[in-house]
């Protein structure tokens, strides 16, 4: 069998209203109008510094490399304490996992979120034990759609034949450069349509994941 390698935020877990939470706090510290969680979510996917960035263009407000760091690591602080007040697993993704770790394939995360922020989110919802590798955006120094923390993630759970699951560019683009296959899901917080970027499957629900993940296998398995 081989191994699901996920992304976290927008694709297992639906982490955007924590992280919606930490980014208007700090908004409203700077004195600034806070964002509509709708459209908040779609700043999620390319880290803490990125989603502090793009919260400071949308509330209208100019910045510098010393206050982007500083409101960074006030982001983290606020984040880090609230990081499971109301993130979950999107609906049917522990049934999913259960489907697939008993088929044999064995479950990864790759995420741009920083890792010891992944792993203090999984401490909590209980999930940490499920995975055979949690590779971050800070890992390797890189983040996705650069191949290197997907192929390291590949190296530190044993190995492939792997396929990616992911809800943005950056996980397309890193599957793609990484040369392995995708399964796009549509209701995470990229804002541009899953369908437009490509992926080799697209599953509307995580009870359709474990029988596209067999036959995507099926299909790129080398001829023997």
């Amino acid at each position: 069998m081989g191994l699901v390698v996920f992304d976290l935020d927008g694709t297992l877990i639906d982490t955007a209203p924590d992280l919606a939470f930490a980014m208007n706090r700090v908004l409203s510290e700077e004195g600034l109008a806070e964002i509509a969680l709708a459209e908040a979510r779609v700043f999620v996917g390319h880290g803490a510094r990125a989603m502090i960035e793009r919260g400071l263009v949308k509330a209208g407000s100019a910045f510098d490399e010393a206050r982007a760091r500083a409101l960074t690591r006030r982001f983290i602080e606020i984040y880090t304490a609230h990081i499971a007040d109301e993130s979950r697993p999107f609906p049917g993704a522990l049934a999913a996992l259960d489907r697939l770790e008993a088929a044999g394939h064995r479950l990864a995360i790759c995420t741009n979120k920083r890792e010891e922020l992944a792993r203090t989110l999984f401490d909590a919802l209980g999930l940490t034990q499920r995975f055979a590798a949690i590779v971050g955006g800070n890992t390797v120094g890189v983040p996705k759609p650069d191949p290197a923390p997907l192929l390291e993630t590949i190296r530190l759970a044993g190995g492939g034949p792997a396929i990616m699951v992911g809800d943005s560019a950056t996980d397309v683009g890193a599957a793609r450069n990484a040369k392995i296959p995708v399964i796009g899901v549509p209701f995470g917080y990229t804002d541009t349509p899953i369908a437009e970027l490509a992926p080799d499957r697209i599953v509307d629900h995580f009870d359709a994941l474990p029988d596209a993940v067999d036959a995507l296998f099926q299909e790129t398995a080398p001829l023997a």
